[in-house]
């Protein structure tokens, strides 16, 4: 009888091992360390979804330890990879309607891109999307903009003639139509070229500017504020077949769990270019302002550079562009 109890003891808890164990893993990869606001916006999803107790486990591989950074769209859409937080225009070479994400003059300012992620402009994204067995969880901008190693830039007239890094294919387009050479580096790569004499001036995102230390080198700032020039689409994605086949108790703690990051990562970015100002400001940096008119400048010559460029070369690209314009 002894040996029969525990035999019944054993059998339990190899099912019960055996329960464990088919937890689904998902595995999601990002390229920044774990102090940057989109780990943090992976975590808060990782964390509401163990918090719900649904036999599912989201594991992060971040600072681009499972693939380097422009190549994760790819295995995300072979499902080869089960979610990334990523920079959406990166994947422009597969989808060339996503280069739209990454396009000066787009988007006014973070309230203003909440609103584009919620319209039939980001609709239509994300059927380009779903083509490639990929969704969305979390939405999300981050802005940027200028600094100046010798005097402020606002309006296009300002870059006339600078050597200048701009951060996307589009931007450069713009700054070279207002008459800027163009030098065409990673964000890692500014403050070294500010200090050898190569870059009068660079654009990129307001925590590129602070974890660069870019200060160090400039003498003018101009932030993201009530409007500015540069915002990036950097969402949660996840690969569509996975979720799919996910138990309706998964998939509501995921989402759960994505409108709280996404909650999160809007007031985080606004936070990134407030507390960016403060440290340029510190830094003993002049911080300058770009006004609706230097807005309406710039996206005028973008309407001739960039956005032309995109609706001649993108199959659909006008009616795209023009259903981002209409968002107010």
């Amino acid at each position: 009888m002894k040996s029969m109890l525990k035999a019944a003891v054993a059998a339990s808890a190899l099912i019960a091992m055996g329960a464990a164990a088919s937890a689904t893993e998902l595995r999601l990869s990002h390229q920044w360390s774990n102090n940057d606001v989109r780990h943090k916006v992976a975590q808060i999803v990782a964390d509401e979804v163990a918090a719900a107790d649904v036999d599912l486990e989201i594991k992060i591989f971040g600072s681009k330890s499972l693939f380097k950074p422009r190549e994760q769209y790819k295995p995300l859409s072979r499902g080869q990879l089960d979610m990334t937080v990523f920079p959406l225009s990166y994947a422009g070479g597969q989808q060339p309607a996503f280069n739209l994400t990454l396009m000066p003059g787009l988007v006014k300012n973070h309230d203003h891109a909440a609103r584009l992620n919620d319209s039939p402009f980001m609709e239509a994204i994300e059927a380009k999307m779903a083509e490639d067995d990929v969704m969305v969880l979390v939405h999300g901008y981050l802005a940027g903009g200028f600094a100046g190693k010798d005097r402020c830039i606002t309006k296009p007239a300002d870059v006339e003639g600078l050597q200048t890094r701009a951060a996307g294919k589009a931007f450069e387009q713009m700054l070279a139509g207002a008459g800027a050479s163009i030098a065409s580096m990673s964000s890692a790569d500014i403050y070294n070229a500010m200090q050898t004499g190569v870059l009068n001036a660079a654009n990129t995102s307001s925590s590129s500017f602070v974890s660069y230390r870019i200060y160090e080198q400039v003498s003018c700032y101009t932030p993201a504020g009530d409007v500015a020039l540069w915002f990036m689409y950097q969402p949660l994605l996840m690969n569509k077949s996975t979720f799919e086949g996910l138990t309706p108790e998964q998939q509501e703690a995921l989402r759960d769990g994505a409108a709280k990051a996404q909650a999160f990562y809007l007031e985080e970015a606004k936070k990134e270019d407030a507390d960016s100002v403060q440290i340029f400001r510190d830094a003993g940096v002049e911080i300058a302002t770009m006004t609706q008119e230097d807005f309406d400048a710039w996206r005028e010559i973008a309407m001739q550079t960039s956005y032309k460029n995109f609706a001649d070369n993108v199959e659909g690209g006008q009616e795209l562009l023009d259903m981002a314009l209409s968002v107010e």
